[in-house]
């Protein structure tokens, strides 16, 4: 009965299909040829295999034809009567009333084809035209229109690529342009908020435009990496590790007035977003360290459980190794507190009278980034001379002192009214760098001009004298009031300590590796060195090359005899 039919029943299926689409086929007519399509399926479901041979061959392929052809003609069409936004609306309204009439008419085996073979002639065939359009909807942002080109772009092959490098593109340059030229004290706050708006406003985008699709969030993090990793000079290290540890200073310091303890730990909490992009963390982590130290010391933290739940955040960004120096600073001032309220007891149960009050930090050298530059050779005042008997330590850069000024004595004696540079850097052991720098916070120049003297630039001759007509409603004040900020030459010290840590770390890594492999190619060895490293920083090659020259020199590993670019280990 089939077979004699087919041909005149396909174009009637057709033609009635057809008249389906122009919207002028009738209830009655749609039931019949649901029937009549069901009835190709229906005739050979005896079959154990093969039950869709029938249906494929006289209608499936005819209908799909069919259907390519007039699509293409639609797109045509289309295109000639519509802009970009128009086109794509009409082909979404297409796709899903073909889509429709599929689940209408059709075995469910051909949905997937026919919206395929409409994808290909409305989307895939016209694939230039619509990557034309990519880059100015990406610049102006016009979401209606790229929610509309997501989907059209995703459905067919090598469509989508375009969509994302565009977005990738276009964020980095927003970044950079957000970034770029700023100025003043605050530069690292400007820094990390314009970073993090950038990072909030695109993740936003990407959310309601892209469904959250995890191949545009991946485009995002290498946008945003490449902002935050951008060097404007390429022979000067990126700043943004230092930035961010400044960024997080600021909060963490008591001197952030205005924050709510909520605020400080929200904007804490975002910093950790910018911190993984950072490839350089090892240089974050010594500012960060440096930082950490001078706040501990000066009791300068505005929150001990906010500097806690920062350092427990940098623990689960990097691991415990990153964070394990943070941690042990930690403990030094909980076991330097337990110490002092011991010697103090030891004080009291002894009877001994210090004849000041006085307290110590003991730290342990490997934990805090003071370094022996720290260690100071100054010439202790005789009235500490038995408290630092006592404790038997050294004294550090980081000490401090209460001191009482009695103008009123001072005046009756005439002979301590006056006294001579030279003099006092005798007794500061010669440190005339630190004897400027505590001087000068004590003149006119500064806002505490307790000391006046008679010329700007002071010589070994120079005569400082008190100033006597200083008045102070306040009894009590700091002479500092604040940590002073790193100088350019602690920043590049901080810097070159990095590169000393890094060649021993790449070292101990060539190391590790060669005592595993026994025998490894030089290539091999390098892409092993670098994916060990990059959870902390990106190695250059030529670094890697001279530690493994240096770890040669050193008889570590050996050139390979048969082969110039392998090595081996030596036992």
């Amino acid at each position: 009965m089939v077979e004699p039919l087919k041909e005149n029943l396909v174009n009637l299926l057709l033609e009635g299909i057809h008249q389906d689409r122009l919207g002028e086929a009738t209830v009655n007519v749609t039931n019949v040829i649901r029937g009549v399509i069901d009835s190709f399926v229906s005739v050979e479901e005896y079959k154990r295999k093969g039950k869709l041979e029938l249906y494929q061959e006289i209608f499936e392929a005819p209908f799909l034809q069919a259907t390519g052809e007039y699509y293409q003609r639609e797109a045509s069409k289309l295109l000639q009567e519509c802009g970009i936004s128009q086109y794509m609306e009409r082909v979404i309204q297409r796709l899903d009333e073909e889509t429709h009439r599929s689940h209408k008419f059709l075995h469910s085996s051909s949905f997937d084809k026919v919206r395929a073979r409409c994808e290909q002639h409305m989307v895939a065939d016209h694939l230039a035209f619509l990557h034309g359009e990519c880059t100015t909807m990406v610049r102006e942002e016009r979401r209606k229109d790229l929610s509309n080109m997501y989907p059209l772009l995703r459905s067919v092959k090598d469509g989508i690529g375009i969509l994302i490098t565009e977005l990738l593109e276009h964020i980095k340059a927003q970044g950079l342009e957000t970034v770029r030229g700023l100025k003043g004290d605050n530069v690292h706050i400007q820094f990390v908020e314009s970073m993090l708006t950038v990072h909030s406003k695109y993740k936003e985008l990407i959310q309601e435009v892209f469904h959250n699709d995890q191949t545009f969030i991946g485009a995002l993090d290498k946008a945003c990496s490449s902002v935050v990793n951008h060097r404007p000079n390429p022979k000067m290290a990126c700043r943004s590790p230092e930035l961010l540890a400044k960024y997080c200073d600021s909060l963490l310091k008591k001197s952030s007035k205005g924050i709510s303890e909520s605020e400080i730990d929200e904007k804490l909490a975002q910093s950790i977003t910018i911190f993984k992009y950072i490839d350089d963390k090892d240089v974050f982590q010594k500012f960060y360290a440096r930082m950490l130290a001078k706040r501990l010391i000066h009791s300068q933290s505005q929150s001990m459980d906010a500097e806690e739940a920062m350092i427990n955040r940098l623990k689960q960004a990097c691991g415990y190794e990153f964070t394990n120096k943070l941690h042990r600073m930690f403990t030094d001032m909980s076991v330097s507190s337990d110490l002092n309220n011991k010697f103090n007891n030891f004080l009291k149960l002894d009877n001994i009278d210090l004849g000041i009050s006085f307290s110590i930090y003991i730290l342990q050298a490997g934990a805090w980034p003071l370094g022996q530059n720290s260690v100071t050779p100054f010439a202790v005042p005789q009235e500490l001379e038995k408290s630092v008997q006592m404790c038997c330590y050294d004294f550090c850069d980081t000490c401090w002192a209460e001191t009482c000024a009695m103008f009123a004595l001072l005046r009756m004696v005439a002979a301590l009214e006056c006294c001579i540079v030279t003099d006092i850097r005798d007794c500061c052991s010669n440190r005339r760098t630190a004897l400027k720098h505590g001087c000068n916070k004590w003149t006119h120049s500064s806002g505490i001009p307790l000391i006046s003297s008679c010329v700007q630039t002071q010589t070994p001759e120079t005569v400082l004298t008190l100033n006597l007509e200083y008045s102070n409603k306040r009894t009590k004040f700091r002479i500092t009031a604040a940590v002073q900020r790193e100088t350019p030459q602690e920043v590049e010290q901080t810097l070159s300590s990095v590169d000393e840590d890094r060649k021993l770390y790449i070292q101990a890594a060539i190391v590790r590796v060669m005592k595993s492999r026994k025998l490894m190619r030089h290539t091999a060895l390098i892409q092993e060195v670098l994916s060990q490293s990059k959870v902390s920083f990106a190695p250059s090659v030529s670094m890697i090359k001279k530690c493994i020259e240096a770890l040669i020199d050193k008889q570590y590993i050996m050139r390979a005899q048969h082969a110039a670019d392998e090595y081996s280990y030596v036992a």
